[in-house]
């Protein structure tokens, strides 16, 4: 899934506000009518839609009508069209904020960053190019889902929650399997090596998982 869709038909504009957004480890798709916007949700989803008003063939308050028939993915109407009518009509129809153009750049980044800690922040953890839905208990690799079971899913969970901290052996393993488990410390390493094999882009030069001599390891 995207992280944002920006549905802008001005170019220059929507590179800008791309290159901003992407430098802040979103992934963000653009379409710059009504109709490939509507096509791209359809498809791919998004977490947030950066919408538009005054666009090429079907408007942006139509596109915003029709992401709300079934979806409460959050809607930020950026749109110079500044009349209160406007501004009411996008509020109506189900967009959470309107923002007017031509806006300060950081206040829209400011805006949209607090909407994901709003929506995202409890229930989905980022890390580079790694997703962890807390919810559903799955894993992401660029936008790709990552097969774990579940002892992997809780062994990474507690290493992404403990970031750069050393955490030992023993630690990690009562915390995974429990103290009065039967399973051997041994299991520890094994689910290390396929969590490593499943998330890292070389597994025999881990940059996540790390391990630290005589201690256990640390995600960095």
């Amino acid at each position: 899934m995207t992280d944002i869709l920006i549905v802008e038909d001005n170019k220059e504009l929507a590179d800008i506000l791309c290159d901003f957004l992407r430098a802040e480890n979103y992934t963000v798709s653009v379409a710059d009518t009504g109709e490939k916007a509507l096509a791209l949700y359809e498809r791919y989803g998004a977490r947030l839609v950066v919408l538009d008003i005054m666009l090429p063939g079907i408007d942006g308050f139509a596109v915003c009508r029709k992401i709300r028939e079934d979806s409460n993915t959050p809607i930020l109407v950026v749109s110079a069209r500044t009349g209160k009518e406007d501004k009411l009509n996008g509020l109506t129809l189900g967009a959470d904020d309107y923002i007017e153009k031509p806006y300060d750049i950081d206040i829209l980044l400011a805006k949209i960053d607090g909407i994901f800690r709003r929506r995202y922040a409890v229930d989905e953890l980022t890390e580079g190019n790694l997703k962890i839905n807390k919810v559903s208990r799955t894993v992401s690799k660029d936008d790709q889902t990552v097969e774990m079971t579940a002892k992997e899913y809780d062994l990474l969970l507690l290493l992404i929650e403990n970031k750069g901290k050393s955490l030992s052996k023993e630690y990690l393993f009562n915390q995974v399997w429990g103290s009065d488990s039967f399973s051997e410390q041994q299991t520890l390493t094994v689910h290390i090596k396929w969590l490593r094999e499943k998330i890292e882009d070389n597994p025999k030069k881990p940059e996540h998982i790390q391990t630290v001599w005589g201690v256990g390891y640390k995600f960095v």
